[in-house]
């Protein structure tokens, strides 16, 4: 057979090679795009996670007052619902707020920027603390307090999740009941609030229909 026409073996030698060849071209070319999937994610987590302090302090900076309803679950360690309830809550920045829980069981808290009020209307019952007592280091410090309150908390991006960026807030000061905060941030601000509390139950208050200065009789 002449020199220059491929033998039948060699032909099939080469027919293997190129089918490796395009294998391997095939797996680089998924082994790349997939991490190239991978650094692209991570760009977006990052840039997401960085928003949620960027994202608070602009609703802090631009919203002085707020109304929204609220559904509230309080869950256990085991995710067993211990208290399922409703309300609603308007506050005005420094200090002042009124916080109406109408289901299961009516109780009412009001802040006037010097005292807070906590209205149990089965017990008949009211009680009243100053204010700084009252807001620092509890979760009402985070949307009604003042720079002062909001030192009470240790803050940090708690990175993306269900499409919000997450903010961690921790009291400096372990006596208010509970260990952590974390606040879901959508682009207009806070959307969702998750209590831990000092015995293992998560509390998840979700905003309704909120609307940011509105109006508010300081009545």
């Amino acid at each position: 057979m002449p020199p220059d026409v491929p033998r039948p073996g060699h032909r099939a030698e080469r027919a293997r090679a190129a089918i490796i060849g395009r294998m391997t071209l095939s797996l680089r070319f998924k082994w790349v795009r997939a991490l190239a999937g991978a650094v692209c994610l991570s760009i977006v987590s990052t840039s997401a996670v960085a928003s949620a302090l960027e994202r608070f302090q602009a609703f802090l900076t631009s919203t002085q007052a707020g109304r929204s309803g609220f559904d509230q679950k309080v869950r256990d360690r085991n995710g067993k619902v211990l208290q399922d309830s409703k309300g609603t809550l308007a506050f005005a920045r420094p200090g002042r707020f009124r916080w109406a829980y109408e289901k299961p069981y009516a109780q009412l808290i009001v802040g006037d920027g010097n005292r807070v009020w906590v209205y149990d209307q089965d017990l008949k019952q009211v009680t009243v603390r100053r204010i700084g007592e009252a807001l620092t280091s509890t979760p009402a410090a985070l949307l009604a307090g003042n720079n002062e309150a909001l030192r009470a908390f240790t803050l940090s991006e708690g990175g993306v999740r269900d499409g919000l960026a997450w903010l961690h807030a921790v009291p400096k000061d372990k006596e208010g009941g509970f260990e952590m905060v974390r606040i879901g941030l959508g682009v207009a601000g806070p959307e969702v609030m998750e209590l831990a509390d000092t015995f293992g139950n998560l509390t998840v208050l979700r905003l309704r229909n909120f609307e940011r200065n509105p109006n508010l009789d300081s009545g």
